[in-house]
Order: C-alpha cells, then sequence, then structure tokens
C-alpha cells in the first residue's frame, strides 16, 4: 500500500531529462493525500506532459466520483484483470513523481511514518495510470492511481508492499502506449536497488 507520498520540490534537471512541458500547477506538499493532486508525467501522442492530476482513481464508468477515494492503488498481480483498472493499464499509463514515499512502522508503541527515498535523487518517478471522468456538469477530471507490488527486501519491517519505482528504461517502456503487456508485467516488480528511510512526522 502506498498512501501517502511527498512532492516539496520538482528540480529544473528532473524535468530537463524527462524532457517534458509543465502543465498546470504542480502540487507542493510534504503530505500528499489520497483525492489530492499529485504530479503526473504522461504521453501524448509523444509529447511528455506533467501535470496535477487528482490521486484516486475514478473509471471513465463511474457514477460517483466517491469511489476515487478507494482506488489510489492498483496491485500489480491483478491490474490487467480488475475492471476498474484494466481500460488504463493498457491505454493510460504514467509516472507519479515524488521526492518520497511513506509508510509507518511501529516505534516504541507508537506507530511512526517513514520518508523512502531513491538514493542519489532528489525526484523518481512511480508507475502509475490515469482515466478520465466526467462529472454531471460536463467538466473532465483526470485522475490516477499508483501501481503498487509485493516488498523488496528493505520493507518488510514497514510493509509487506511498495509503489513500483520506474527507473528511466523503466519509465520510457511504461508509458510508451506500445510496449507488450508482458513487457509491462516484467516492470511491475519490487524496487532492487537502495532506499534511504528516514523517520519523520507529518
Amino acid at each position: 500500500m502506498c498512501g501517502r507520498v511527498r512532492l516539496t520540490q520538482l528540480h529544473p534537471e528532473f524535468v530537463r531529462q524527462l524532457g517534458a512541458e509543465v502543465r498546470g500547477a504542480i502540487p507542493s506538499s510534504a503530505n500528499i493525500k489520497p483525492t489530492t493532486p499529485v504530479c503526473v508525467l504522461i504521453d501524448e501522442s509523444g509529447k511528455r506532459v506533467l501535470e496535477p492530476m487528482q490521486w484516486g482513481l475514478i473509471p471513465a464508468w463511474a457514477k460517483d466520483k466517491k469511489i476515487g477515494s478507494r482506488m489510489f492503488n492498483a496491485r500489480a498481480e491483478t491490474i490487467a484483470e480488475r475492471p476498474s483498472f484494466r481500460a488504463a493499464f493498457q491505454n493510460r499509463r504514467c509516472g507519479i513523481v515524488v521526492d518520497a514515499f511513506y509508510e509507518w512502522a511501529e516505534v516504541d508503541g507508537v506507530r511512526v511514518p517513514h520518508a523512502f527515498r531513491v538514493v542519489g535523487q532528489e525526484n523518481f518517478t512511480l508507475a502509475g495510470i490515469w482515466a478520465e471522468w466526467r462529472d454531471p456538469n460536463g467538466i473532465v477530471v483526470r485522475t490516477c492511481s499508483i501501481v503498487t507490488c509485493a516488498a523488496n527486501e528493505q520493507m518488510p519491517p514497514y510493509h509487506d508492499r511498495m509503489p513500483v519505482i520506474l527507473d528511466p528504461p523503466a519509465l520510457e517502456a511504461w508509458i510508451d502506449p506500445k510496449t507488450k503487456p508482458e513487457q509491462l508485467h516484467q516492470i511491475m516488480v519490487p524496487y532492487a536497488g537502495e532506499l534511504v528511510v528516514e523517520r519523520t512526522t507529518l
């Protein structure tokens, strides 16, 4: 599960490396929660765009936007089959830019948040999917979910799952609409690199 992320600064060099255009007001917060905006990288006909989207996917067919409050994570093991996520997984994959994600662990009898960062990276990208939903007034709302997988070796003291972290080659393949399903499943695996873990407060 991934229910909190952090993006305190979107670094210009990271944006340059992505080759993306920034569109809209990118959220900046040490405590980004589901149903609030996150920073999302999408491919629009070969053009990369960074824009804010509501965290918590609302499928196009949903009658009520409240479903998004429960759809902030998509499990790698079932994403291709689950009706709520299947179409987005096939056609609308994205990267979600953060500088940390959080999990909680018990310290001296109290559950304490811990921030997880990728070594040597001020920003990094999580695998995501996105969708467009039209509200009763005809306004189009873009929403997204973070893809989670089994935990790597560092995570078990904190959680048995983690978000899928994309290195640059994996990101290229993930957002490419031509990538085949078998390649996508090879991407949705526990992160093999080292994470920095910091006890923190929220």
